[in-house]
C-alpha cells in the first residue's frame, strides 16, 4: 500500500514537484495545517513572511516578472485572501504567472457565513486565469499540476486555489503528477503560414514602418529573434512602458518609449508610418490615446500568443497568432534586406526638440532643487545600467521609465494595466529572491510608499538588498500634476505631511541617507551601492515638478503637450 499523507502535506511534495523554493505568505487560521506541513519542508522551500498578504502577491509578482518563474503565495481565509485580490487583478492584466494559495473554512462550513469564510472563487473568476476549490485531499496533485501548467502557459496569468481545511488534514495517496495538457484550452494557436507571408510581404513594401515592442517579447523569451527582425528590415522600435527592457536603450534602432508621457518620435511617428507592427502588446489606452485618430492611415500587423486581443482596440489588417518567439522569426526569414534611412532620420527633429524642451531641463535643472528625472539618471548610470528598475506608480514610475536604461533583458518591474500604489515595495523583496545576482532599485514616491511601508519589516528580516529611492515631493505628484493642468491648480487632497524616514529607516535597521543638495547625490548613490543588503535613500525631489511630454487625457498619440 503506498504512503498515505494529509492534504497538506501533499501540497508540499506537489510544490516541491513544480520546482517551487520560494514561497510569499502569512499564516492564520484555515491555512494553519499547511504551515505545520510546511514546517518539515523548510529546507527545500522558502518561505517568506511578509507583514501584509497584498505584500505577498506583489512580491510573487516581482520575483515572477523577473525570473520568469511561477510566483506563489500562501495565505489564509477570509480576509488574508481578500487582500491578495489587488495583487491578483494587477497580475491578470500585466500577465504575470502567479499562484495564489487561500486557506478556506471546511467543506461542511461553506455557505454558513463561518470565521473567516469568504467566496474567493466567485469574488476571483473574473480577475485570474482559473479559479478552483480543493475540497478533498486527493484532489491537491491534480489541482496543483494543473494551476501552475494554466498559469505559465500560453498568455500566463494568475490562479487562485481556493483550499478547503478538511482537505488539509484528509489522508490520500500521493502520486507526483505533470500536466501539459487540458482539453478546450488552447495555450498557444498553431501559426498560420499565410499570414506569415502576408505580414513579410507587407513589411517588404513599406517605407515607413514601425514596431511597437510590448511585454510578450519578454515573456517569449523573443528578445532575440526581436533584434533579429528590426536589424535585418531597418525598423525603428518603440517599447511599451512594460517591454522597455526587452531591447536595449542603447540599440540604434531603438526610439523610447510609447504611450502618455513617452517619446515624441515613436509618438507622433505612429501616425505617420505606412505599415505599425505590433508585437506582444494590447493596445492598452494609454499607448494609442484617442482611438478614433490612431494610426489611422497605416496597415496594421498584430503579433500575439491571445486571440483574445486582436482587434479588440485596434482593427488589423493581418494577425500574426501565435509564440512570438516563432512567429517572428518565421517572418524574418522572408524579410528582404533594408535600411529605411529616410524614415529612420525623421526621428531626429522629434529627438532634437524634446532633448531641448524636456530631457536636458530634466538632467539639468535651472534651480537648486533635485529634479526627479537626474537622480533616477544617476543611479542608473552608477548600476552600469544593468541594474533591475523596480516603480511604484504615479510621477516616480514616469520618470524612472523616461530616465532608467536598460541593457539586460526582464529588468523592468512595475504595474502597467492596474497602475497599483503601494506596488513597489514588496514587488522589489521579491524581485531580490528572482535575481539575487542582481542589483535591484525601487523607485517609489512617499505617497505609493506609505501604502505598503510595512514591507520595510521584511527587508529587515530577510536582510533583502532592495536599494530603495525615494523621490520625496511632499506630494500626491500624479495627481496634483493633473490639478495644475486641468483644474485650474485646485490642490484637493494632493499635497502630503510626511514622516521622518530616516527615524523609520533607522527603526527597521535599514541604512539610510537624506539629499537635499546636487553636490551631495553622487556620494549618496556610490554609498547606497557599496552597503550590502538594503539601503533607502531619500531624495528630495522639486514640489511642483512635471512629467513631460504628456498626452492630454482623451487626446490623440500625436498631440503631445512639451510643457504645462
Amino acid at each position: 500500500m503506498k504512503d498515505m499523507i494529509t492534504g497538506a502535506e501533499a501540497l508540499m511534495r506537489s510544490l516541491e514537484h513544480q520546482g517551487v523554493k520560494t514561497i510569499f505568505g502569512y499564516p492564520g487560521g484555515s491555512i494553519m495545517p499547511v504551515f505545520d506541513a510546511l514546517y518539515d519542508h523548510r529546507k527545500t522551500l522558502n518561505h517568506i513572511l511578509v507583514r501584509h498578504e497584498q505584500g505577498a502577491a506583489h512580491a510573487a509578482q516581482g520575483f515572477a516578472r523577473v525570473s520568469g518563474e511561477v510566483g506563489v503565495c500562501l495565505v489564509t481565509s477570509g480576509p488574508g485572501a481578500t487582500n491578495t485580490i489587488t495583487g491578483i487583478a494587477d497580475a491578470m492584466i500585466d500577465s504575470t504567472p502567479l499562484v495564489v494559495i487561500a486557506g478556506q473554512v471546511g467543506t461542511g462550513f461553506l455557505g454558513t457565513d463561518a470565521f473567516q469564510e469568504v467566496d474567493l472563487v466567485g469574488i476571483t473568476q473574473p480577475i485570474a486565469k482559473w479559479s478552483y476549490q480543493i475540497r478533498s485531499a486527493e484532489d491537491v496533485p491534480w489541482a496543483v499540476a494543473r494551476a501552475f501548467y494554466v498559469a505559465k502557459s500560453g498568455r500566463p496569468g494568475p490562479v487562485v486555489l481556493d483550499f478547503a481545511k478538511n482537505a488539509q488534514v484528509e489522508k490520500t495517496e500521493y502520486i507526483p503528477t505533470k500536466l501539459d495538457y487540458i482539453r478546450s484550452y488552447q495555450p498557444v494557436p498553431e501559426m498560420d503560414d499565410l499570414a506569415i507571408r502576408q505580414a513579410a510581404e507587407l513589411i517588404n513594401n513599406a517605407e515607413r514602418p514601425l514596431v511597437l515592442v510590448g511585454q510578450g517579447v519578454e515573456l517569449g523569451g523573443a528578445q532575440q529573434e526581436l533584434r533579429a527582425f528590426i536589424e535585418k528590415a531597418g525598423i525603428p522600435a518603440g517599447c511599451t512602458m512594460l517591454g522597455l527592457s526587452a531591447l536595449p536603450t542603447a540599440h540604434p534602432l531603438n526610439k523610447g518609449m510609447l504611450g502618455m508621457h513617452g517619446n515624441l518620435g515613436p509618438n507622433i511617428n505612429t501616425n505617420k508610418c505606412d505599415v505599425l507592427i505590433a508585437v506582444g502588446m494590447r493596445f492598452d489606452d494609454r499607448v494609442t490615446g484617442k482611438l478614433d485618430t490612431y494610426a489611422k492611415q497605416a496597415k496594421i500587423i498584430h503579433f500575439d500568443i491571445d486571440p483574445a486581443e486582436i482587434d479588440k482596440n485596434v482593427k488589423t489588417d493581418i494577425a500574426v497568432l501565435g509564440d512570438c518567439k516563432e512567429t517572428l522569426a518565421a517572418v524574418t526569414e522572408l524579410l528582404t534586406p533594408a535600411t529605411h534611412q529616410e524614415w529612420l532620420d525623421s526621428f531626429l527633429p522629434y529627438e532634437k526638440v524634446e532633448d531641448e524642451k524636456v530631457i536636458r531641463p530634466e538632467l539639468h535643472p535651472a534651480g537648486k532643487s533635485l529634479s526627479m528625472g537626474e537622480v533616477v539618471r544617476a543611479v542608473s548610470e552608477a548600476t552600469n545600467n544593468e541594474a533591475i528598475l523596480v516603480t511604484d506608480v504615479g510621477q516616480n514610475q514616469m520618470m524612472s521609465a523616461r530616465y532608467f536604461k536598460f541593457s539586460k533583458e526582464r529588468s523592468i518591474v512595475t504595474s502597467g494595466g492596474l497602475g497599483t500604489m503601494g506596488f513597489g515595495l514588496p514587488a522589489a523583496i521579491g524581485a531580490t529572491f528572482g535575481r539575487p545576482d542582481r542589483t535591484v532599485c525601487v523607485f517609489m514616491g512617499d505617497g505609493g510608499l506609505q501604502m505598503n511601508i510595512q514591507e520595510l519589516g521584511t527587508i529587515m528580516e530577510q536582510k533583502a538588498p532592495v536599494k530603495i529611492i525615494l523621490l520625496n515631493n511632499n506630494f500626491l505628484g500624479n495627481v496634483r500634476q493633473w490639478q495644475a493642468m486641468f483644474f485650474n491648480r485646485r490642490y484637493s487632497f494632493t499635497p502630503m505631511l510626511n514622516p521622518d524616514y530616516m527615524k523609520i529607516a533607522s527603526a527597521y535597521e535599514i541604512p539610510s541617507r537624506r539629499v537635499m543638495k546636487r553636490e551631495e547625490l553622487k556620494g549618496a548613490i556610490e554609498e547606497m551601492l557599496a552597503t550590502d543588503g538594503p539601503f533607502l535613500l531619500e531624495a528630495c525631489v522639486m514640489e511642483e515638478g512635471n512629467v513631460l511630454p504628456m498626452t492630454p487625457p482623451g487626446g490623440s498619440v500625436n498631440q503631445m503637450l512639451l510643457e504645462c
